[in-house]
């Protein structure tokens, strides 16, 4: 995840929620991972919990063809509840003081916040008015066989500029949604297009927290890393954004377009505004929310306490969101503490041979951490520093190493359904997050695009 606030130390740039120390002891730890062996029984038994869930939330949902069967928050409870039970060895005390040192770790409760900020400010604007009109101006401004495109390019500028997807999506997810209501289109479709073009800046932005890292943990420049980065990601781009095109060529807006105010508008306008100038992402949210109140006020649209009910509403609608990212942080805590992230290095490292095996190692290394931690900034500086001993052995190019720990880490990470993007993005559309995984073509098409990168040696001058 890019929470995009960030501070410099000695003229490195590292992002907030993860400090220094904390940097160097996770690349330490992924640099020295194998000094110690697991064993595959342990090994295994550390993956145990995050397994369970996934055979308890996925597998019995795709059998009964049902993803509200088992709710998500009652998938995580249970399997938490099983990685404090099981993890052997230590007083109860301690292993639950784990669990909750995961679940609020500065980068954790720096997104819990912003998640409290996003529901006020979604629902704040929703009731004064905001999205309606936002969606009404886009109907009005583009015609209806353009939409998906014109979204998709949308969200991949305003990625490229603020360097957050999550940002990207707290402003966009609520317009894709009322641009779907409008025009009949499929929510979930218009949703996963806005999720998917927020990790093209993720991805490839000079201030996300994946780009910081990356280039860091591997020792090249950005602007190197951003070159190799778009040769291997601008096909997948240009592909979707064809098949977007195509897939909107049949969609309408409707007969007549409601009401336009470009008053009630201004509040995206400003959150967008802000964004691209780099505003750290809770002052452009609170920015926004200050708006709604003095807007909606004045306008009479609400008076202050129906703004506060509307602020109060969008932060209770944001609880079970909330509740899942810190069972999530508590649970993965408890994986990394028995050595499961450092048996998963272990087992994906011992077969390299060549420098075409080691670029897979590295990129499928980042991919599976990604999905033990539900976060690509922290994957990338868990394995980074194996990745850097991997690539130095078997000559592997700086700069595509780089490529290939963010490119691998992002698609991994806008698509498992206890991601925050994901988790942000149902969340303010009213869905389901996995509703939304079979219309997240983007995050897919660049997976695809990292491996071809690597089997076929592309691009060339770096392989």
């Amino acid at each position: 995840m890019d929470i995009d606030d960030r501070e410099s130390t000695n003229g490195a740039v590292r992002p907030t929620g993860v400090t220094q120390a904390e940097s160097g002891e996770a690349v330490t730890a992924a640099g020295q991972s194998s000094g110690k062996r697991i064993s595959t029984r342990r090994g295994l038994f550390a993956l145990s919990p995050l397994l369970l869930f996934i055979g308890l939330y996925l597998v019995v949902s795709i059998i009964a063809h049902d993803f509200y069967k088992v709710p998500i928050t009652v998938a995580f409870l249970i399997s938490s509840i099983y990685a404090i039970a099981v993890s052997g060895g230590y007083p109860l005390s301690r292993r639950i003081a784990a669990f909750s040192r995961g679940a609020g770790t500065e980068n954790m409760m720096l997104m819990l916040w912003i998640f409290v900020l996003a529901g006020a400010f979604a629902n704040a604007a929703k009731v004064m008015g905001s999205i309606d009109a936002t969606v009404n101006l886009t109907l009005y401004a583009l015609p209806g066989n353009v939409l998906l495109a014109g979204l998709f390019i949308t969200a991949c500028f305003i990625s490229l500029s603020i360097g957050t997807s999550v940002g990207t999506i707290v402003a966009l997810a609520p317009i894709a949604a009322g641009i779907a209501t409008q025009t009949g289109a499929n929510v979930a479709l218009m949703v996963g297009v806005v999720t998917g073009g927020a990790f093209f800046g993720d991805n490839l932005s000079f201030i996300s927290d994946t780009t910081v890292v990356a280039t860091s943990t591997q020792g090249c420049k950005m602007s190197d890393k951003f070159r190799v980065n778009l040769f291997i990601v601008a096909p997948a781009a240009l592909v979707i954004l064809i098949l977007y095109i195509f897939m909107g060529a049949g969609m309408h807006s409707p007969a007549h377009v409601g009401e336009i105010s470009f008053l009630k508008v201004l509040p995206y306008v400003a959150v967008l505004v802000t964004a691209i100038c780099g505003m750290n992402v809770m002052a452009v949210l609170t920015l926004g929310l200050i708006l709604t109140g003095i807007l909606g006020i004045s306008s009479g649209t609400y008076d202050l306490f129906g703004w506060f009910k509307a602020m109060g509403d969008g932060i209770l609608s944001m609880g079970e969101l909330i509740i899942i990212t810190m069972l999530a942080g508590g649970l993965l805590e408890i994986v990394r503490e028995n050595g499961g992230i450092d048996f998963v290095i272990q087992r994906l490292t011992q077969h390299v041979h060549g420098k075409r095996g080691a670029e897979l190692a590295i990129g499928f290394l980042v991919a599976v951490v990604d999905i033990c931690t539900a976060n690509n900034t922290v994957a990338i500086i868990t394995v980074g520093g194996i990745a850097k001993q991997i690539g130095d052995r078997y000559g592997v190019d700086n700069r595509k190493a780089a490529s290939i720990l963010d490119t691998f880490s992002c698609a991994m990470q806008g698509i498992i359904p206890y991601g925050a993007q994901l988790l942000m993005a149902a969340g303010l559309a009213s869905l389901n997050p996995v509703q939304i995984m079979p219309y997240l073509y983007y995050p897919f098409a660049i997976g695809i695009a990292a491996v071809l990168a690597v089997i076929l040696r592309y691009p060339k001058r770096y392989s």
